[in-house]
């Protein structure tokens, strides 16, 4: 666990630093702007029709993609790391995961159901899930094409024929790949496909990230052989005891 002091800090008075504060919360008034500009756009594009019904295993038996829509008529999909043959699930989706029960009561009142999918056998995820505390759905895509044709997972021969990952914009090095995607369902019942984000664009669901943002040093990963090479499964950190960092409490009380 890293405790080195931020490098060199501009020190200021408060007057300066609210100064500096207001030019930076123009920007971030504009980002936000432009943000919601963007979720229109992505709310706009087309959909296509899943023709396709596939197969999942679940806790509750097989079902359908459209059965995965437990009633609603929207569905959440997070394509979650976890190959047939691992011993367990990628520790970047784990992180990930670990803020998905929070959010699933309320993703309800707007009529969205969220499950996971991976193509590692149900007996595997119950397992993991069951290790990690978890209680969101889960199903396992073993038994179909679902994660190929979703760019998720990627045969050999795929990965080395170079950009496969993101739509064809980068190279991958393992065969499953992390994912986000989204489903409607319209009055006659007919599943349709309505968007995908692979890559960077899963950054909005790793909360971790979102307050790291906002810390003086941020998320901390220029020296790291590569980003999240920090990450682990909430299980094997090591955490000190509380009063290893606060000078509180000591010899004297």
């Amino acid at each position: 666990m890293a405790t080195t002091a931020v490098a060199n800090p501009k020190i200021a008075s408060r007057e300066e630093w609210l100064t500096a504060r207001k030019k930076l919360l123009a920007k971030e008034k504009e980002y936000t702007h432009m943000r919601d500009a963007l979720a229109a756009e992505r709310r706009a594009l087309p959909w296509v029709r899943v023709e396709q019904s596939y197969s999942f295993d679940t806790p509750a038996g097989k079902k359908t993609l459209s059965d995965l829509f437990d009633g609603r008529s929207q569905l959440a999909v997070y394509h979650f790391m976890f190959g047939p043959d691992w011993k367990e699930g990628c520790p970047s989706c784990s992180m990930a995961a670990d803020g998905f029960d929070g959010v699933l009561p309320h993703l309800i009142q707007r009529d969205v159901t969220f499950t996971a999918i991976s193509r590692a056998s149900l007996d595997q995820l119950e397992a993991f899930k069951k290790r990690m505390g978890w209680r969101f759905p889960w199903a396992s895509s073993k038994n179909n094409s679902f994660n190929h044709d979703f760019q998720v997972s990627f045969t050999k021969d795929q990965l080395a024929s170079g950009k496969i990952y993101n739509f064809g914009t980068m190279q991958f090095g393992a065969e499953e790949a992390p994912g986000f995607s989204t489903f409607a369902k319209d009055s006659s019942g007919n599943v349709y496909h309505t968007y995908s984000t692979y890559g960077r664009g899963l950054d909005e669901l790793l909360g971790v990230y979102y307050l790291l943002d906002r810390t003086a040093k941020g998320r901390n990963e220029d020296t790291l052989p590569h980003p999240m090479a920090w990450v682990r499964h909430h299980d094997r950190y090591e955490i000190r005891p509380a009063s290893a960092d606060s000078g509180c409490c000591s010899a004297g009380h």
